[in-house]
């Protein structure tokens, strides 16, 4: 619903300003650079930019002006300054090849940022090699769709983030494309915001980092090749549906990591190929429904910190170990899953197996804690390890099973 009110806002918008002048730049217009065209504007108008190399220092846009890139004009920060900065309400900024922001260590320099606004859409630009490409501070009800922002830092200190969100409000964050920054999308105590279609690869640090941010959803995201896939921390009411966690790998690494989160959901989800597919600290209220493991290191690890996470309805095939925990106390719930190492029976045909089946490995717990002794995996020792343990538990976590073991995998 607030999404198709955002929309009938912005058809709105757009309609209003059709009756502004049109404002042309270019080496042949009236206008030789950017800021002379704005400076010569008013609220309503549109700015019409040439294809060439712009260097406006800082281009500062403070009425509601519509500017449109022809052939992705570049505006050229010469490695010194912030490019864009937008201080108006109903800003349009599409088009455009905005490059080599400023770097500093003292301020978040991006190649756009957007100060305390509402109503600003960001579609349709290139950003490549900026400290920060998009950063929009305490701002509401704004866009930022169809980007691809590209950064080749080394280093994380010599990096920003791609998408950064900052004390913002009903922010929607659609089909970009983010690579080489240090996170990918980050939000920083922002709410009711929509994260949806992006694709973050190859990140330094993160896919996407929550921090404080609370009634959000991210869905139908790809996150792949980062140092690490998601961070959701500190935060509560977050929906997560049907994204692609894949080959996120490191001694570190995770398709999500939950940390100190409450009453979220996790649905429809595909992890792949990460080493754990989620890492699970402090958390509570957590349910996970329909989801995929596939080829990890660890499907999932639950700390014994955790209480009340519900996993249900899940598939677990090809992991190297399904379940991870650090202690004994289990609060949580495993029912109704599908696991591909269990060895039970279904006398009665319902399709669920007639004895539990326990997730935790106790050569698993033992490569948590020393990872050397993963020279051993494939071994006859490691096999009569967890045989042993099956038989007679003693070490893994007794409540710690699926009663309901499903005998086939779901159809997700």
């Amino acid at each position: 619903m607030r999404a198709a009110l955002a929309i009938a806002v912005w058809a709105i918008t757009f309609c209003g300003k059709a009756s502004g002048n049109s404002l042309y730049v270019g080496p042949n217009e009236v206008y030789r650079t950017i800021a002379s065209a704005v400076s010569a504007s008013v609220a309503g108008d549109t700015v019409y930019v040439a294809g060439g190399t712009y260097r406006e220092q800082r281009l500062k846009i403070d009425k509601a002006l519509t500017l449109i890139g022809k052939n992705f004009p570049v505006i050229d920060g010469e490695n010194k300054y912030e490019n864009v900065s937008v201080l108006a309400d109903h800003v349009v900024f599409t088009g455009f090849a905005v490059c080599n922001s400023g770097v500093s260590s003292m301020n978040d320099i991006a190649g756009l940022k957007i100060y305390d606004r509402a109503n600003v859409l960001i579609e349709g630009n290139r950003f490549e090699n900026c400290f920060f490409g998009i950063y929009a501070q305490k701002c509401t009800d704004c866009i930022i769709r169809n980007n691809t922002l590209v950064a080749r830092k080394i280093q994380e200190q010599q990096s920003g983030n791609g998408i950064h969100c900052w004390k913002c409000d009903n922010m929607q964050i659609i089909a970009n494309s983010v690579t080489g920054q240090r996170d990918g999308i980050y939000f920083e105590f922002v709410t009711h915001s929509v994260i949806w279609r992006n694709i973050s690869s190859r990140n330094l640090r993160y896919g996407l980092h929550f921090m404080f941010s609370n009634s959000d959803t991210y869905a139908a995201n790809i996150f792949e090749h980062n140092g690490a896939g998601v961070s959701v921390m500190f935060s509560n009411h977050v929906t997560m549906l049907h994204n692609y966690f894949r080959d996120n790998q490191g001694d570190a690494a995770y398709g999500i990591l939950l940390k100190e989160i409450s009453d979220s959901y996790i649905d429809g989800n595909y992890f792949v190929g990460n080493t754990s597919g989620i890492l699970v600290e402090g958390a509570s209220r957590v349910s996970m429904f329909r989801n995929s493991f596939r080829s990890n290191g660890w499907a999932i690890k639950v700390q014994a910190s955790c209480q009340e996470i519900e996993l249900k309805g899940n598939n677990f095939m090809g992991n190297t170990y399904d379940v991870g925990t650090n202690g004994s106390l289990v609060l949580n719930t495993f029912d109704g899953n599908y696991w591909d190492k269990y060895e039970g029976y279904d006398l009665n045909k319902d399709k669920v197996g007639d004895v539990p089946y326990h997730p935790v490995s106790l050569f698993g717990m033992i490569t948590e804690k020393y990872p050397v002794a993963m020279m051993l995996f494939h071994s006859l020792t490691a096999a009569l390890i967890d045989k042993t343990e099956r038989v007679l538990p003693s070490i893994t976590p007794e409540l710690l099973k699926d009663n309901h073991p499903l005998m086939k995998p779901l159809k997700l």
